[in-house]
Parts: C-alpha cells; structure tokens; sequence
C-alpha cells in the first residue's frame, strides 16, 4: 500500500494539464535592438550627409555614358560565360577521359589560369601582340601557309573577351566535373548492360542529375565574372566601372558616381540571381519526375 502512495505521488502530471511558458531570449531581443539602432543611424546618415551628393548620383545613374557603359558590361559577360563555359565543358570531359596524357594537361590548364590573377592575364593577352607579331598557319616548324599581324586580329575588347573566358573556362571545368562525378556511376554501368548508347547515356542520365549540381556553382560563377569585368578598366575599355572613373575624374564627384556602379552592380546581380532562382527550380522538378 505504502508502495502505491508512493508511486503515485511521484508520477509526472498531465501533460495537457501543464502551462506552456515560451522560452525568454533577452539577449538576443537585445542585439535585434541594437541591430536596428545601427542600421537606422546608417540610414539617417545616408540622407542627412551632404557628401554622398544624391543630386549627383540621380543625375548620372540613367546618363547615356553610364548606360553604353552597362551594356558593355553585359556584353562582356555574355561573352565570357559562353565561351568560358563551353571552353570548360571541354577542359572537363579531357580531365575525365581515359587519357592520362589528354587528363594531364587539362589539370594544368586549370591550375594555371586559376592560380594567375585576372587582371595580370588581362594585360598579358593585352600585350601579346608584342611576343607575337603574327599569327600563322603552316606545317609544323615548317613553312607559313597563311599569317596575319596579331594587332589586327584581337583588339582590346577581343584581348578582354578572350581573358575574361579562359579565366571563366578554368573555373567552369571544376564546376562541370564536379556534377558530372556526383552522378552515381552505377546509373551508368546499368545503361551499359541495357545496351543504351553513350551519347544517350550522357543525355538522358548523367546531364539531367549533373545540372542539379552544376546550375547553382555556375550562377555563382557568372555572378563572379559581372563583378569581375570591372578590372578591364586597365585596357581602358569603356565598361561600367571605367567609365565611372571617367565621369569622376572629370568632375571630382567621386563617392555619387561610385554610388552609380554599385546600385547598377547590385542591380544586375539581382537580376541574375532571380534567373538563377527560376532555372533550377525548373531543374529540379525535372529531377523529380
């Protein structure tokens, strides 16, 4: 009997009976406070500072200098991404062939131009008319069949162009292997003994899985590269950021013009970023199904 009392009395109450107290986090009420103090300080200083000059930066955001200069961006952009990624499409599949030769020199490659800073390769394939005066075909180390002068094949914008893609294309490869080797090779061993061709097994299999992988790694590369065609500025190409110094060098405003660059920097990476929303949400329903 004592036993029983006992047991009873120990028994935990009913948990519908029991009163829920939410959990307090003052301290983190706290820095949410503090928080907000500061970015409300940072935003009054935004409009009451006279240095930011908004007058200045409203009356050169839609100039017609900053917007041939935008679109040079782009243009810059489109260019390196296309031929950056198909460039590493390639470098991956010779670091993935059977080739230890072909493997080889696609690993050096890649290690080479992401080991050497953009804006030294810039300026070297800006200078390589002065290493090579012509550019010819012919038989190997014999004579020259066809030759044409450097100068007048790659122009600044070209020697931009072809810097920013093999920079891209270096990056783009390890982005490209790397979903192609997350696909599980035992997918591929089953379309073997199926008989299903190669072609088709790379169609149908390893790309629809690879995308998954590779979509949000190549966003963030195209993003990388919008931000990075600001260093072209030393060819003296007239992109967003050079024409930006252009403007402020002419006028001595240079915080509103800097503001220029970086609402249409944000702006254009936003509008990249959306695009990479909606690209692999399409990717992956495809996966699902």
């Amino acid at each position: 009997m004592a036993t029983a009392e006992k047991t009873a009395v120990l028994a935990p109450e009913d948990p519908a009976g029991l009163r829920v107290v939410p959990a307090r986090h003052p301290w983190r009420w706290l820095a949410g406070a503090a928080a907000l103090l500061v970015s409300a300080q940072f935003l009054h200083g935004l409009v009451v500072n006279p240095g930011w000059d908004w007058g200045t930066f409203a009356r050169y955001l839609t100039a017609p200098t900053i917007l041939r200069a935008v679109g040079t961006t782009l243009e810059l952009t489109a260019w390196g991404t296309v031929l950056g990624f198909a460039l590493g499409a390639l470098v991956a599949l010779l670091r993935l062939s059977g080739s230890r030769i072909l493997a080889g020199l696609a690993w050096t490659y890649t290690w080479v131009f992401r080991s050497i800073p953009l804006i030294v390769q810039l300026v070297f394939w800006f200078n390589l008319s002065y290493l090579y005066q012509h550019l010819a075909l012919g038989v190997p180390f014999g004579p020259e069949l066809w030759s044409l002068r450097t100068i007048d094949l790659l122009s600044a914008q070209g020697a931009a162009v072809l810097g920013l893609a093999l920079y891209q294309s270096a990056y783009a490869a390890e982005v490209v292997r790397a979903g192609v080797i997350a696909v599980d090779p035992g997918q591929l061993q089953a379309a073997a003994a199926l008989g299903i061709p190669r072609v088709r097994q790379i169609r149908r299999i390893v790309l629809p899985q690879a995308m998954r992988s590779i979509l949000p790694n190549a966003a963030n590369q195209v993003i990388a590269l919008l931000k990075s065609t600001s260093v072209v500025y030393v060819m003296a190409i007239g992109e967003l950021f050079y024409q930006v110094q252009v403007v402020y060098g002419r006028t001595g405003r240079v915080v509103p013009l800097l503001m220029v660059a970086t609402v249409w920097y944000v702006l254009l990476t936003t509008v990249l970023s959306v695009l990479q929303y909606y690209v692999e949400r399409h990717f992956s329903r495809r996966g699902k199904a």
